[in-house]
């Protein structure tokens, strides 16, 4: 029998059903039950009702550690007192106005501090606004058409950024894309070589963080000699440090690795779950994406800036790549001491941060679902094929239980499965 019971969902189907009436799909996007990968469906919270620290409650009253942190925003814990103060005091003075508040001039320069190839700070809402923003940059800037992608990318939504193949995008909005594997330093060198001077920039992820793959992380040197030859082609590299920025090193992570990048995009961490974004770069770029025509309507609403300073003062003050990468190796270590006493092979992968999991004993993933479904209708929020976030809230306590709860999982996996 299960040492903790498993969770029952009823009243989140029933906003689901309301949803659907109202709402494309009900929940769209990478959310939905079908898109987010929750199977079975039924094992799943689908509507939040709050939220605090390390915590989430459903729309049924079930607890969950949560590991997906919103998808990255929520570093410092759903809630944090200090961020929460600083954006209502600035909520009080005003967000939304006719001109920007000198609050956002304050976080420009928090940021270009703490940042160590920014020169520049350009606030938007969302990290698609960022890498679109960037993008334009540095075709404008080149005077030149294509872009170079990693496998396995993903950047935003924009079609520029989509395969040819996805439905709505035209074959002339992604006919400039050229994508190449991951760390072949040969090829990327021989694909320049043939496309020369008509290669604007490189965009890609700190490292291989891909969705339905182990992760991989690139190396400092691989890292250099992708720098130099941007620096010999004139080719702006762009990272898209959107889902690692600030958990890696606050500095940014081209820094983690060694290296400057042109431009360098972050959303998720910047203000702990306030709405707002940042394309940062290098001062040769300052003058091009000060002629670009690009703007939103809430792009300078000022309250999300004062979280946003109080989130990097916070994350400075407690050394919180530190924290994660110290409790990531603990948790994930434990994760796969437990499948290995009971039969199975957990690989762990990506750095601890945000940590990637995949159980090896089956190539067609369906183990691996059933466990992380065990797990979450356990009370430990995990998702089935994209990495997952450590953050600052999150106790010793919330690992060992976390522990307790994926080792129970493994057994009921386990059970139905006599044969691993």
């Amino acid at each position: 029998m299960s040492k903790f019971p498993e969770y029952s969902h009823e009243k989140s189907q029933e906003w689901f059903q309301r949803a659907t009436k109202v709402i494309p799909a009900g929940i769209y996007g990478h959310l939905g039950p079908a898109e987010g990968l929750f199977i079975p469906v039924s094992k799943w919270p689908l509507f939040s009702d709050r939220a605090e620290g390390t915590y989430i409650w459903d729309v049924d009253g079930n607890k969950f550690i949560d590991y997906m942190c919103a998808y990255g925003p929520n570093v410092l814990g759903y809630g944090d007192p200090d961020v929460d103060a600083a954006f209502n005091a600035q909520n009080k003075l005003g967000n939304c106005l006719t001109t920007p508040s000198k609050v956002m001039v304050e976080c420009a320069e928090c940021l270009v501090d703490t940042v160590a190839s920014a020169d520049w700070c350009f606030f938007a809402k969302n990290g698609n606004d960022t890498t679109q923003t960037a993008v334009v940059t540095a075709r404008a800037f080149t005077r030149r058409k294509k872009i170079i992608f990693f496998k396995g990318y993903y950047h935003g939504v924009s079609p520029w950024q989509a395969k040819k193949d996805y439905a709505g995008v035209l074959e002339e909005e992604v006919m400039h894309n050229i994508i190449l594997p991951w760390d072949n330093i040969p090829l990327l060198e021989k694909t320049v070589a043939e496309n020369k001077d008509q290669v604007a920039a490189i965009v890609a992820q700190p490292y291989d963080h891909g969705n339905f793959h182990d992760n991989v992380v690139m190396t400092n040197e691989y890292w250099a000699k992708v720098r130099k030859i941007c620096d010999d082609n004139g080719i702006q590299l762009i990272i898209d440090d959107v889902r690692c920025g600030f958990r890696l090193d606050l500095a940014g992570s081209d820094h983690y690795f060694g290296f400057k990048a042109d431009m360098i995009c972050f959303c998720k961490a910047l203000a702990n779950g306030y709405n707002m974004s940042a394309l940062m770069g290098r001062d040769h770029l300052k003058n091009t994406i000060s002629g670009l025509s690009i703007t939103g309507s809430y792009w300078l609403s000022a309250a999300p800036f004062a979280a946003c300073i109080a989130t990097i003062e916070k994350l400075k003050k407690i050394n919180a790549p530190q924290m994660f990468d110290t409790m990531g190796t603990r948790l994930v270590n434990g994760l796969v001491v437990a499948a290995k006493e009971n039969g199975f092979d957990l690989k762990a992968t990506g750095k601890p941060a945000l940590f990637y999991l995949r159980i090896a004993n089956d190539d067609s993933l369906f183990l691996h679902q059933e466990w992380i479904a065990e797990c979450v209708s356990r009370g430990v929020f995990l998702t089935s094929h994209h990495n997952h976030f450590m953050n600052a809230a999150m106790t010793d306590e919330d690992i060992n239980h976390t522990l307790e709860v994926a080792d129970d999982a493994f057994k009921a996996v386990k059970k139905n499965h006599p044969e691993i």
